[in-house]
């Protein structure tokens, strides 16, 4: 009897790299919660890097049907009211993949924001998006093994980065780059 593979059926991603890197997109997402299969998107943002220097940036609101929860919008700032002047997630995703092209992408506990960008590529672009990437917060890990905790803001507060106006899509992006390179400059002193 003829069996198929069950692996053949999962979603072809990227590895998971534990690298440290000089060319790469750097993304963070904001969402309407933590599902990818029931909540959705509501703001890309992006920085390409080349050579470790900030060449280029990506930033959109993506319009949704549903309303923003009321905690998103104290944690975020986002409003229905900018949610107006946002894209459909089909352009938003299909101008990020042209953004990114084949990039290694990067991003802080970046699983889940890849999670997301995924899975909205298959509904919306009915592609798979198979860029490999690499978590800032796998890298703080083995960095800096005594922290209390890896959330961003720590690590920000720990490197003396400016955390003000976290959680929007570029500027937690912002955030992030510096605090890899702060990372990285920890890891290659060792």
């Amino acid at each position: 009897m003829y069996q198929t593979n069950p692996l053949s059926h999962q979603r072809k991603k990227g590895r998971s790299l534990c690298n440290w890197v000089d060319n790469y997109v750097l993304l963070d997402i904001e969402t309407t919660g933590l599902s990818p299969q029931t909540c959705d998107i509501i703001e890309i943002g992006a920085i390409k890097v080349r050579e470790n220097r900030i060449v280029d940036q990506y930033e959109s609101l993506i319009k949704i049907e549903d309303r923003i929860p009321p905690f998103i919008t104290r944690l975020t700032g986002i409003t229905n009211q900018m949610m107006k002047q946002g894209k459909e997630a089909e352009i938003v995703l299909q101008e990020f993949i042209e953004f990114s092209g084949d990039d290694i992408l990067m991003g802080h506990n970046v699983n889940f924001d890849i999670n997301f960008i995924y899975d909205k590529c298959q509904k919306y672009l009915d592609r798979e998006l198979t860029n490999d990437f690499v978590d800032t917060m796998r890298l703080a890990k083995n960095v800096l093994p005594s922290s209390p905790n890896y959330k961003l803001g720590t690590l920000a507060s720990y490197f003396q980065v400016d955390y003000s106006s976290a959680h929007r899509g570029l500027k937690d992006v912002e955030i992030t780059y510096k605090v890899y390179n702060k990372l990285r400059e920890i890891a290659t002193k060792k």
